[in-house]
């Protein structure tokens, strides 16, 4: 049976799992009806469209 020799610190043991979790910037497109910056696949919350309809009712400034 597999036994650890020592204590691993804090500090060591966060080191090693910490470069696995690198975070992506999430992939931005363009709107197609207003050219707003958006997620994929959801609505623009800008003009409020959706797969050339508009599903949202956005207040107008």
């Amino acid at each position: 049976m597999a036994v650890p020799k020592g204590k691993v610190s804090k500090a060591r043991r966060d080191k090693r799992r910490g470069s696995n979790w690198k975070l992506a910037v999430p992939g931005l497109v363009a709107c197609p009806k207003c050219g707003e910056l958006r997620l994929p696949h959801r609505a623009c919350k800008a003009c409020g469209s959706y797969n050339g309809r508009d599903v949202v009712s956005v207040e107008s400034k």
